[in-house]
């Protein structure tokens, strides 16, 4: 089924992450029709996610839901449904149901997966952090490990409490150190484990974490982890990953049932149904107004964008990118709407900043702002600071600012709940087969684990449409 054209110009944007409400944002006084598409009916604030994996946030405290952020913009509606095709031609995009929409402009902004580099059993093993439901998934897994260790402390020599993380950029720093952290909180909850000290093994292939900072917040990160206790791996990379261990660059197994994948990422998927050639990580190379080359129409922006005009290299994959390239997006729109030119994209890069842990951060001001660098405690509060600012949602900031607050003061973690779909999903898949395998009828309380199944059982391992 087909939605009809309607008179006015219609903006179709796939995708609900920072560039998709960028640009919805900045049309929303437009005399345009905008139509937002996104599998999930909520936003998601990806850079706290490993807080919501270290139970230092719930859920609910970094998602809101999209009709709820464009409610009060009177031209924009928001339609869930998963993109499943474009025909560049006919200006449509395919949905799962069956249904297509027309558009005139079409902006993607479907953001980046992790990448695997070819590294057998990283994506069937190992834990990403895309999505709300892989960062739920990865803190109920984190919490088995101690169950299961209470349960049988001799087990322990098979890596049960030993948590690896590849990759040391600002997603594997701020994860180590919010580890140590929760595990400080967690060992108290398990006197069958006292005296055990859980690992944290934090992996590098380069000679530095932190690699786009300057090498004094390199220094200062990676004093701050080894002092809390974080083994850091340097010129160390990941050649294999099962189950129960993980093969190191060097030919070392390590033993360890918990290897969370920040290492890189690659553009979503969906920049392969697009027909044309694709960059480095799977990246579309677009116009200096960041458009395809032959359809002025198609706009890619955020972490599926390539090179863009005549720049050397793509931008980096980050929030700041994505959303000054949705507002770009949505100037340009508006410029050819009224006959005018439009100036090229040009990224205006504010700086960078990470945190390691309580009271401990890194900020760095770019050179056109100053150039200023500043770390510890007032690098913490200015990275709390930032985020909260960006974060969607009265609610969410004044959720999340409590916690912070209660943590810091309680160094409590709250939100220790282990809620596995995964887990939940395969056993509803062993009683239903032994169901059957018996001839019996079907328990009805597995019903809704079937469901649960069918639905999402195999998510964390699909691309996240972001």
């Amino acid at each position: 089924m087909a939605t009809a054209r309607t008179p006015r110009h219609r903006v179709l944007v796939v995708g609900a992450g920072f560039g998709g409400l960028a640009v919805a944002r900045s049309l929303r006084r437009t005399d345009v029709d905008v139509i937002l598409v996104d599998q999930h009916n909520f936003h998601t604030f990806q850079p706290l996610l490993y807080q919501v994996a270290t139970a230092g946030l719930s859920a609910e405290d970094v998602a809101h839901q999209i009709r709820g952020i464009v409610r009060s913009h009177g031209n924009v509606r928001f339609r869930m449904g998963t993109v499943t095709d474009f025909d560049l031609d006919e200006r449509l995009i395919r949905l799962d149901d069956g249904n297509v929409l027309p558009y005139d402009s079409l902006v993607l902004a479907a953001g980046a997966v992790y990448g695997d580099y070819g590294i057998p059993g990283v994506l069937e093993h190992a834990f990403m952090l895309k999505s709300l439901h892989e960062a739920v998934d990865l803190r109920s897994h984190v919490l088995r490990q101690f169950e299961a260790a209470a349960l049988d402390p001799t087990a322990l020599d098979g890596g049960r409490l030993t948590f690896a993380i590849a990759g040391a950029g600002p997603t594997g720093v701020e994860m180590a150190g919010a580890f140590v952290e929760l595990f400080e909180v967690v060992r108290k909850d398990y006197p069958e484990l006292e005296g055990v000290e859980p690992r944290v093994v934090l992996i590098e292939p380069t000679s530095a974490v932190l690699p786009p900072y300057t090498p004094a917040s390199r220094a200062y990160a990676e004093r701050i982890l080894r002092r809390r206790g974080v083994e850091v791996r340097l010129d160390t990379g990941v050649a294999r990953v099962e189950p129960e261990w993980i093969e190191l660059t060097g030919g070392e197994r390590l033993a360890t049932h918990t290897l969370v994948w920040a290492a890189g990422v690659r553009a979503h998927p969906l920049t392969e149904r697009l027909g044309v050639p694709l960059g480095p990580g799977a990246r579309v190379p677009v116009t200096e107004h960041l458009h395809l080359p032959d359809r002025p129409e198609v706009f890619v922006i955020g972490d599926a964008a390539g090179v863009s005009g005549n720049e050397p290299r793509p931008h980096p994959q980050v929030a700041q990118v994505a959303i000054q390239m949705g507002k770009h997006a949505g100037r340009v729109i508006q410029d050819r709407l009224r006959g005018a030119a439009s100036a090229p994209f040009r990224y205006r890069d504010r700086g960078q900043m990470a945190i390691i842990g309580r009271s401990a951060g890194v900020a760095e001001l770019s050179k056109r702002l100053g150039g200023g660098r500043f770390g510890g405690f007032p690098g913490w509060l200015a990275w709390l600071f930032v985020h909260l600012i960006y974060l969607p949602g009265h609610q969410n900031r004044v959720s999340a600012m409590a916690t912070w607050i209660y943590n810091f003061f309680t160094f409590d973690r709250h939100a220790r709940l282990v809620l596995d779909r995964r887990e939940r999903a395969a056993a509803a898949v062993r009683v239903g087969a032994a169901a059957r395998a018996a001839n019996s009828p079907r328990p009805p309380s597995t019903a809704s684990d079937d469901a649960l199944e069918a639905d999402g059982g195999n998510e964390s391992r699909e691309p996240v449409l972001r």
